[in-house]
């Protein structure tokens, strides 16, 4: 088959067609659930799937690659279920996915270098997308497979205007072989359309409602082409501590309609957001210029979807289907039956606690020492927490003892006695504003901050910037040095490695709700296993796994109440659960009682 941009319209072997795509990210959803979702994007009158590709994801470290053939499983998914596919490589691609899916060792090294024709960051892209291609090069549709469309970045021109950049990009994606056409995205506003697009590149617009104005801001750039939106922003995502901003299903229809109306192709986003397990949410700076507070982005990615977090259909779901009917060839296939749920409520029983010392002194990376505290990329801590220890001299009297630069949340502790939390001060530098102040402190003394990232941003001016203490610790005027600091990464609580590693620890009572780490049980009856949501009413802040599978974060803060636990994750009889608290019951609003899955 050959896929082609025409003077108005994609064509397939000269024949105009339609792109109807919807957005499902591979990686926001179980392998053993991609055909159930991608039945239902076939379902609601789509004939095409979307996703983006996370670099940090497939390289959490340098060199170090993690199933990239996932990727390719999913497009060969896409095409059993019938449906074309759009890749969305990056190297960038926002996504509210942590760091906008860049390598927190790549943005820790090169900071504002990237995105941009810096040389060392290009040989980076070069030796990743080496690796990655492949499995899009394999499945394009002129060689049998789904992909039609391959796309350059992601939003440039909301970022910057490197237009050698781009064009190595383009360039590259060429030279390793995709021979499908290529295409751009960015809102529909003169300075994005002129920062993000590409001389030669079929050029695409995002937004969620005035299709018109938006299409017509395009063609003042592109007289020639098939017009598309790349985001149909249908719904939104929600933020830890403020209520989401649902869209009602009547409006979000008629929005696509209009789309429609203009002749244009359209991508769904999010069509099935998913989940963003294991700690691999973003974040978002408040402000018109994203130079605001941090907005850490919940587990959740349901986006107000019209397929929901669990796969259902939504009121959203039916009234799509009915926009989109009509543009079918042929009568709509049947609406896949809902997953099965876990027969429940069945509580976690659990057996024991260790505190967050001797967590990170079992499983913690090697403590070094500096003249000033290492950031977590220094450090080469993804996501996670770092403990910072520094003496403050004495005698002394009591100063305040401020904290320049903390990104994101810190636990106190002073002489062992537990101190207030602390959040970030958000200046740019970390030095404008004195820094985050905690009471004051005679000396001499042992102060610890235990620091956690709460997710790296993914969109604007602030993308790659570091987490941890980032300036200095300070007692009243004078810097605090010879700072230890000890990284633990969330990763080693994963998969069988994080089993073995758990299996060795010396666990003590169940302490529900404290600081540190919680093993327990919960056992599925025969018959019972099914999709799920697991409750932690009065836990405070931290992470969950379920038979090694990362489930996410929780936090009391809401809006998000609990977490879903895919069904796959599950099995009949004994299954392990870990609980990371990372604040304890200083900050719960009542008393902590045993998890439990719901279905």
């Amino acid at each position: 088959m050959r896929f082609a941009v025409g003077e108005r319209d994609f064509e397939v072997d000269g024949r105009p067609v339609r792109l109807l795509s919807g957005a499902l990210h591979y990686f926001r959803v179980h392998e053993a659930q991609w055909g159930h979702r991608l039945a239902m994007l076939r379902a609601m009158g789509l004939n095409c799937v979307e996703t983006y590709v996370p670099w940090n994801w497939h390289e959490p470290r340098p060199g170090e690659m993690r199933d990239v053939g996932a990727l390719g499983r999913f497009l060969d998914a896409a095409g059993a279920a019938g449906l074309w596919a759009i890749v969305r490589p990056g190297p960038y691609i926002c996504a509210e996915w942590e760091n906008g899916g860049l390598p927190a060792w790549l943005t820790g090294a090169l900071g504002r270098r990237v995105r941009t024709r810096d040389a060392a960051f290009l040989r980076a892209v070069d030796g990743w997308w080496e690796v990655l291609l492949p499995q899009v090069v394999a499945r394009q549709c002129d060689r049998g497979g789904p992909v039609v469309l391959v796309q350059v970045e992601n939003e440039y021109g909301s970022y910057g205007s490197d237009a050698a950049y781009l064009a190595h990009l383009a360039g590259r994606l060429g030279e390793l072989g995709v021979t499908v056409p290529l295409c751009t995205s960015d809102g529909a506003e003169d300075h994005m359309l002129t920062g993000g697009s590409v001389p030669g590149v079929l050029a695409t617009v995002n937004f969620g409602s005035g299709a018109r104005a938006a299409f017509a801001a395009l063609r003042r750039h592109r007289t020639r082409g098939p017009l598309m939106c790349m985001e149909f922003w249908c719904g939104w995502f929600a933020h830890w501590g403020r209520a989401g901003v649902p869209r009602a299903a009547r409006d979000a229809a008629a929005a696509l309609r209009e789309v429609l109306e203009c002749g244009a192709s359209v991508n769904v986003y999010m069509a099935h957001g998913g989940t963003s397990f294991g700690g691999w949410a973003g974040a978002n700076r408040a402000g018109a210029l994203q130079d605001g507070a941090l907005l850490p982005t919940v587990t959740s990615y349901d986006y107000g979807a019209p397929v929901d977090e669990r796969g259902r259909p939504t009121e959203k779901f039916w009234r799509m289907r009915e926009v989109l009917a009509p543009f079918a060839e042929g009568p709509l296939p049947a609406v896949p039956e809902p997953e099965p749920v876990v027969a429940g409520p069945l509580e976690v029983t659990l057996s024991g606690w260790l505190s967050a010392d001797a967590v990170v002194a079992a499983l913690g990376d090697p403590e070094v020492c500096a003249g000033v505290p290492p950031t977590f990329e220094e450090l080469g801590v993804d996501r996670g927490v770092v403990r910072y220890r520094v003496a403050v001299p004495g005698p002394r009297r009591p100063y305040p003892l401020r904290v320049v630069g903390l990104r994101d949340r810190a636990v106190t502790v002073v002489d062992g006695v537990r101190g207030p939390v602390l959040v970030e001060d958000c200046s740019p530098d970390g030095a404008d504003d004195g820094g985050t102040v905690l009471a004051a402190v005679p000396g001499p003394a042992e102060v610890e901050l235990w620091v956690e990232s709460l997710g790296r941003v993914n969109y604007g001016p602030r993308l790659g910037e570091a987490k941890g203490v980032t300036g200095g610790v300070l007692h009243e005027r004078q810097y605090l040095h010879g700072v230890r600091a000890q990284g633990l990464r969330l990763a080693v609580l994963e998969g069988a490695a994080g089993a073995v590693a758990v299996a060795g620890l010396g666990f003590g009572a169940p302490a529900a709700g404290a600081r540190g780490l919680h093993r327990g049980t919960v056992r599925v009856p025969a018959g019972g296993v099914g999709d799920a949501v697991l409750e932690l009413e009065g836990w405070t802040r931290g992470f969950v796994w379920v038979g090694g599978f990362p489930v996410g974060r929780y936090w009391s803060a809401g809006p998000q109440r609990g977490l879903f636990v895919p069904g796959p994750v599950l099995r009949e009889g004994v299954n392990e659960v870990l609980v990371l608290e990372l604040e304890g019951p200083e900050g719960a609003d009542g008393a902590a009682r045993a998890p439990r899955l719901v279905p």
